[in-house]
């Protein structure tokens, strides 16, 4: 599987390390030629032509909170912080997932690190340590603590997400709230002290009760809702016995290979993830292999 093909990949910024950690350099690109990304909270606004609206960076209000993201053919490109995150469950605004599926693919990159970004400051205004206020630093990519100096940066959350094969079946499960008939692969955040291989045969052995082996990984997805790395990887399945936890899953199925295929073009016997998740992907991948 190609990387960039896959949602929310492929940003056409430069990151500028070089000029976002030398504060003289970062306020020299802080002038008329500076765009700022429109957003409404963590909304994107879009332009007549399909894909996101930027303005002057003269826009800003002045007590805003500015982040640096990168510049874009020699412009510097800045978002503002909202004045609060978002909490809701990544499927909870049908708009904004109307809206993505319009953006081309690099504007969809650049708005997913835009938003996980200024998310991230917007639930971040106190420090975990003392309690103190923070404040933006390193054009957007720190904050510091006003009181005891604490230094904060952006959080990025690694999640394992796999398929499970045996004898040519694939596991796919649909969690507990999930509209009857969807499925996709199983899923579970890497936790302290955890290799990738040891999270996915965790996960796998606590939501479905198998015991997988030979995992490897196939490709990964910056996921901002609010900001994980999915890292999708393969296993096999010692056997077909499942055990499902009721607590977090409703469902869990071995589907042949046709029933997959089917599903991916909209005509199988449940409903596969939607084209921007690294699950449909994955799926395919398995497909075509």
């Amino acid at each position: 599987m190609r990387q960039d093909v896959l949602s929310f990949t492929g940003s056409r910024l430069d990151r500028a390390d070089h000029v976002r950690a030398d504060p003289e350099r970062l306020a020299g690109y802080m002038n008329w030629k500076a765009r700022l990304l429109v957003l409404d909270g963590l909304m994107p606004a879009m332009a007549d032509d399909g894909g996101l609206a930027w303005t002057s960076l003269a826009d800003a209000s002045e007590d805003a909170e500015l982040c640096f993201l990168g510049l874009d053919d020699g412009k510097a490109c800045f978002a503002a912080v909202p004045p609060k995150g978002d909490a809701a469950p990544r499927m909870a605004n049908p708009q904004l997932w109307q809206l993505m599926a319009t953006l081309r693919p690099d504007d969809l990159a650049l708005y997913g690190g835009a938003r996980s970004l200024t998310d991230w400051h917007a639930r971040h205004r106190f420090c975990a340590q003392c309690g103190g206020p923070t404040a933006i630093a390193k054009g957007g990519w720190q904050r510091n603590c006003t009181r005891c100096a604490a230094q904060h940066f952006p959080r990025t959350d690694p999640v394992t997400i796999m398929l499970v094969e045996h004898e040519g079946r694939l596991m796919l499960g649909r969690g507990l709230g999930w509209p009857e008939g969807r499925f996709s692969a199983l899923a579970g955040f890497v936790e302290p002290g955890e290799s990738i291989e040891e999270a996915v045969a965790r996960e796998v052995l606590e939501e479905a009760g198998v015991t997988v082996r030979d995992v490897t990984y196939v490709a990964s997805q910056p996921w901002p809702f609010p900001s994980q790395l999915m890292i999708g990887c393969h296993s096999h399945a010692d056997n077909d016995e499942l055990t499902i936890d009721q607590t977090e899953m409703a469902e869990v199925v071995f589907f042949s290979r046709d029933d997959v295929g089917a599903a991916l073009v909209g005509s199988g016997p449940f409903v596969a993830p939607p084209p921007h998740a690294i699950a449909h992907h994955l799926m395919n991948w398995w497909m075509n292999r």
